[in-house]
């Protein structure tokens, strides 16, 4: 099963984008992120659409974001980017008239819907501007974390 790491890529992109003054190319975040700038441009592109980023063309341009770090929260980028449950466990459609089964799904549908809620309600509660504010407190010694430039 692969694991959908653009949440947390978001966050790290936006909170740098912040920390640098607002202006970042989709070269230097690919950078950032270790990735195509066409993935960039890709995950900034569903940002844009919902009014978290803007692109300037052109000498200078880049994306910046739109919003301050504490009006985010992660569960709103997360609904953002979400194509799919956050529970890879799934119900069973093989003997749709067995009651075993219908009482099994019934139980892993509870239990995804719960933790669902759950993993929602924490992120909800969170920042971006938490998230920086957790980063530089547990930063290594020497290092700042509103400096960080790639390379």
């Amino acid at each position: 099963m692969s694991r959908d790491s653009r949440l947390a890529r978001v966050v790290h992109v936006l909170i740098h984008m912040d920390n640098f003054g607002g202006v970042l190319s989709s070269e230097t975040i690919g950078v950032l992120l270790d990735t195509n700038p066409v993935v960039v441009r890709r995950l900034l592109g569903r940002l844009r659409a919902a009014g978290y980023v803007q692109a300037d063309r052109g000498p200078g341009g880049g994306w910046r974001p739109v919003k301050r770090l504490d009006e985010v929260t992660l569960l709103e980028l997360h609904r953002l980017l979400r194509d799919a449950s956050i529970i890879s466990v799934a119900p069973s459609q093989d003997h749709a008239t067995c009651r075993v089964e219908a009482a099994a799904n019934h139980a892993i549908e509870n239990a995804g819907r719960a933790a669902t809620q759950a993993f929602e309600d924490v992120l909800g509660r969170v920042t971006l501007a938490d998230v920086r504010a957790r980063a530089a407190r547990v930063a290594p010694a020497g290092q700042d974390v509103t400096v960080a430039t790639p390379s």
